[in-house]
C-alpha cells in the first residue's frame, strides 16, 4: 500500500512562522556575534563609549527588521491567493485566510518594526542592549497574528497567552526602575485573572454547542444556524464571559484597572506598542467573534457592548483630565479610543468593520509617534514625564513640538488628521446601525478629552520655562525615522484617507463553509 502524505498548507500562519523563526535566530545571533552589554547600572543614561548611535549589537534591530519584512511579504503573498480563490481556513479549521487577517497582520508588522527602531535607540542610550527585548516583541507580534487569524477559540486564548507573557516581560524590562517591575507584576496578575474569565467562555461555550470551532462542521456558526433562540441562553452567558476576556486586552472600563500603571512603568517604546497592537489584536478577536460568528444574537450581547462603550468613553475622557503625568493620560486616553471603536462593532456592519481597522490602523501610528516623543523628552530614567515638564518645548525644540501637537490634535480628532476622518467613520456606522445617541455620547466624550490634549499645548507653547528647565530631547537618527513617518501618517491620511479605507473595506472575513 502506498503511503499517502497529507496535505499541509502553512500559507495561513506563514507570517507567524517567519516571525518565530527570526526571534530565535535573533536569541542566537545575540549568544554567539558581538560582545555582551555590560552589567546594568542605574546610573547608565548613555551609550556605551564608542558604541555610536547604533551600538554595537546593531545587527539584533537589523534581523528583527528582515523578519518583519517577510512576514509582510508573505501576508501580502496570502492576499493575493485570497483574491484569486476566495478565503478558506486552514488546520482542521481553526485557522482563517481571509482579507481581515492579512490586514490586520500587515498593521501589526508596522507597529513591530516601528518599536523595533524605537526600542533599539532607547536600548543604546540606557545600555540595555539585549537580544531579549527583540525576540519578545517578535513573539508578542506573532502572538497578535495569529489571534487576528483564530478560527477556533482554544487558538484564541493560546495566542492571547503568547503576546500577553511577552508584554509582561517587556513592561518590567528596565530592572532598574522599581515602578516598572511593579507594574509588570499587576499587569500579571490582572491579566492572569482575565484569562480565567475567557476559559471559562470557552468551556460554557463548548458546553453550549459541543465545540470551539467557529466555521467547521458542527461548530458554532452551524450550531446558530440549527437551534431554537430559546435553548441558546447557556451560549448567551459564555460569549458574555468571553467579551470580558478581550475586555481587558483593549482595555475597556471596567476591565482596564492595569493600563494606566503598566503604561506609565513600561520602556515608552513598549508603551506605544502596547496601545497600538494589544488593542488592533483585541478588536480582531471581538470583531470575528462578535460581528461575524454570533451575529444572529446580536440582539443579545449588543447591549452589553453598548454599555462598556459609553462607560469606557467617558470614564478614560474624564479621568484623563485630572492626570499629571503624560504617560497616564495617554493611558486614560487609550482607554477612552476603546470605546470610540467599540462604536464600530455594535453596528454589525461592513461599515463598522472597516471603520474599525481604519481607525485601529491609524491610531496606532499615532500612538506610537507620541510615545516616541516621550521617550526622546523623558530624560535617562524617564523621569520627565509630567505635563510640566514640557513647558517651553516649543522654545527649546520648536519641530518637536509642532509634531507632538499634530499627534494630540488627530488624537482629539481635528479636522485634516487621520484621527477626525477615524472617528467619522466609525461614528457613520453607529449613526447608520440606528444608535445615534451613542455617537452622541462618544462627541461628549470628544469634546472632554480635547480639554486634556489642549493642556499639553498650552504648556508648550504659551508657558515660559526656566533655562535650566528647558525639555533636552536625545534623538538620534532613528528616533527621528519614527516620529517623522508618524507626523507623515498622520496628515496624509487625513488628507488623503481613500486607499486605506478601500484596503479596510476589501479586508473581508471568511463567513463560512
Amino acid at each position: 500500500m502506498d503511503f499517502v502524505a497529507p496535505k499541509i498548507a502553512l500559507s495561513g500562519i506563514a507570517p507567524e512562522i517567519a516571525l518565530a523563526a527570526t526571534a530565535l535566530l535573533v536569541l542566537l545571533a545575540d549568544a554567539f556575534i558581538g560582545d555582551r552589554p555590560r552589567t546594568l547600572r542605574p546610573e547608565h543614561g548613555s551609550a556605551r563609549p564608542g558604541s555610536g548611535i547604533l551600538g554595537n549589537r546593531w545587527h539584533l534591530p537589523l534581523l528583527s527588521l528582515i523578519g518583519f519584512g517577510a512576514a509582510v511579504y508573505l501576508a501580502l503573498d496570502a492576499w493575493d491567493r485570497v483574491d484569486a480563490t476566495g478565503a478558506t481556513t486552514q488546520f482542521s479549521g481553526m485557522i482563517a485566510v481571509d482579507g481581515f487577517s492579512v490586514f490586520v497582520k500587515i498593521t501589526l508588522a508596522v507597529f513591530g518594526a516601528l518599536t523595533i527602531l524605537l526600542g533599539h535607540e532607547y536600548l543604546v542610550r540606557r545600555d540595555l542592549e539585549e537580544g531579549e527585548f527583540f525576540a519578545l516583541v517578535l513573539f508578542s507580534v506573532a502572538g497578535m497574528m495569529l489571534m487576528a487569524s483564530s478560527a477556533d477559540l482554544i487558538v484564541t486564548f493560546l495566542a492571547l497567552e503568547t503576546f500577553s507573557i511577552a508584554l509582561y516581560v517587556l513592561v518590567g524590562y528596565q530592572r532598574s526602575r522599581l515602578d516598572g517591575q511593579e507594574a509588570a507584576m499587576k499587569y500579571f496578575l490582572l491579566g492572569a485573572f482575565s484569562s480565567t474569565f475567557f476559559l471559562l467562555g470557552i468551556a460554557l461555550v463548548f458546553g453550549a454547542t459541543g465545540s470551539t470551532n467557529l466555521y467547521g462542521e458542527g461548530g458554532i456558526t452551524s450550531f446558530l444556524a440549527t437551534t431554537p433562540a430559546a435553548d441558546l441562553s447557556l451560549l448567551v452567558l459564555g460569549a458574555g464571559l468571553l467579551i470580558v476576556g478581550l475586555g481587558f486586552k483593549v482595555a475597556a472600563v471596567p476591565f482596564h484597572m492595569w493600563t494606566p500603571d503598566a503604561y506609565q512603568g513600561a520602556p515608552s517604546p513598549v508603551t506605544g506598542f502596547m496601545a497600538a497592537g494589544s488593542k488592533l489584536a483585541g478588536f480582531a478577536a471581538l470583531l470575528r467573534l462578535l460581528d461575524v460568528v454570533l451575529f444572529p444574537l446580536r440582539w443579545d450581547w449588543r447591549p452589553l457592548v453598548i454599555g462598556i462603550a459609553v462607560v469606557t468613553m467617558i470614564v478614560g475622557s474624564i479621568l484623563a483630565v485630572v492626570q499629571d503625568d503624560i504617560k497616564r493620560m495617554l493611558a486614560y486616553s487609550s482607554i477612552a479610543h476603546a470605546g470610540f471603536v467599540f462604536t464600530a462593532v455594535i453596528a454589525t456592519n461592513d461599515r463598522g468593520i472597516s471603520g474599525a481597522l481604519f481607525y485601529l490602523a491609524t491610531y496606532g501610528l499615532t500612538i506610537v509617534g507620541a510615545f516616541a516623543i516621550v521617550a526622546v523628552l523623558g530624560g535617562p530614567e524617564e523621569r520627565r514625564t509630567r505635563v510640566n515638564d514640557f513647558r517651553g518645548l516649543f522654545a527649546a525644540h520648536p519641530l518637536l513640538a509642532g509634531i507632538l501637537t499634530l499627534l494630540m490634535l488627530s488624537l482629539a480628532g481635528v479636522p485634516i488628521t487621520s484621527g477626525f476622518v477615524a472617528k467619522l467613520v466609525v461614528f457613520g456606522a453607529a449613526v447608520e446601525a440606528g444608535y445615534t445617541w451613542v455617537v452622541v455620547v462618544g462627541a461628549i466624550a470628544s469634546a472632554i478629552a480635547a480639554f486634556f490634549y489642549l493642556r499639553i499645548l498650552v504648556v508648550m507653547y504659551m508657558v515660559d520655562a526656566e533655562v535650566a528647565e528647558e525639555p533636552k530631547a536625545v534623538m538620534g537618527p532613528l528616533s527621528i525615522g519614527v516620529i517623522g513617518l508618524s507626523a507623515a501618517a498622520t496628515l496624509v491620511l487625513g488628507l488623503f484617507w481613500s486607499p486605506l479605507i478601500e484596503l479596510a473595506e476589501k479586508a473581508t472575513f471568511f463567513a463560512g463553509p
